[in-house]
């Protein structure tokens, strides 16, 4: 077991590669605890280097919409307003606290992905 602390990209593409070698490992193992330290270590990495921002409320909006096959007309009717639902997702209004309320508890739908700021037009 030869691992390193991951400072630059050639390093985390070793990285990535070792750990496409290892995924087989048996947990436990000298090869499975080199995959928990490596994967460990990619993770930290990629948490500093390459953060994912958190989609703005609409985008969330739209994938959990998307994902679950749910329609405009869905959350027009959530909201019992037509008008509401197509100018919340076209970024006409802002999503109320009582909007993402009642999205989150219906949809079962993390609250605090509707709380972010976004720009609306």
């Amino acid at each position: 077991m030869n691992i390193k602390v991951i400072h630059t990209e050639n390093d985390y593409a070793d990285a990535l590669s070792r750990i496409d070698q290892l995924l087989d490992a048996e947990y436990g193992s000298v090869e499975g605890d080199e995959l928990e330290l490596l994967t460990a270590l990619v993770e930290l990495y990629e948490s500093q280097v390459h953060p994912i921002e958190a989609p703005d409320p609409v985008e969330f909006l739209l994938n959990v919409m998307e994902f679950s096959g749910k329609t405009q007309k869905d959350l027009a009717d959530l909201l019992n307003s037509r008008s509401r639902a197509s100018e919340l997702l076209n970024r006409k209004r802002s999503l109320t606290l009582e909007n993402i309320r009642l999205i989150s508890r219906s949809w079962n739908v993390p609250a605090d992905a509707l709380v972010q700021e976004y720009a609306t037009g």
